[in-house]
């Protein structure tokens, strides 16, 4: 039997939420793929900032992630690839949760809701850039559907990045 996806809502960043993600995401173990520190308030204000313009522009953007209690999980959703390194030119699908939603369906279940919503937006491909050993983040790709493509080297870290690609067909 398939357990039933999880409630959830996904909305574009609010200055409010800001602070939402940078207290969610101030554990060390939710960073460990993402430089491993949490980071400061004002980075969050920028990321907040910069996907509310992102969304206003090309119609998508990470978006919050709200459980069924209207409580920020984290965020999910597409930017264009923002590094001028690995898959530039494309649309990257990402997701950060709280450890409080790990394991419960949250990550795949915004995932799809993001999919749905990109290819309404006319999006053809999109990519998921992912540690390897980020295992919980790889089964999210492969729930999805997405398969490994290529591997980078990551500027100034001793690790790589596995590229998953999905097309996403009308």
């Amino acid at each position: 039997m398939t357990p039933t996806p999880p409630d959830l809502r996904l909305r574009v960043p609010t200055d409010e939420d800001a602070y939402a993600w940078h207290e969610v995401f101030a554990d060390r173990e939710v960073m460990e793929f993402h430089g491993g520190a949490p980071a400061e308030l004002s980075a969050y204000q920028e990321l907040t900032a910069r996907q509310r313009k992102h969304d206003a522009e090309h119609g998508f953007c990470f978006w919050t992630v709200l459980d069924e209690d209207d409580q920020v999980l984290g965020f999910t959703g597409a930017q264009h690839w923002p590094h001028d390194w690995g898959p530039v030119g494309e649309i990257e699908i990402g997701w950060r949760l709280a450890r409080r939603a790990w394991g419960r369906g949250y990550a795949t279940t915004a995932a799809r809701a993001t999919l749905e919503r990109l290819r309404a937006a006319g999006v053809a491909e999109v990519v998921a850039m992912v540690n390897p050993g980020n295992t919980r983040s790889v089964a999210v790709t492969r729930r999805l559907g997405m398969r490994h493509a290529e591997t980078f080297a990551i500027p100034g870290r001793e690790t790589e990045g596995h590229c998953f690609r999905l097309a996403l067909g009308r």
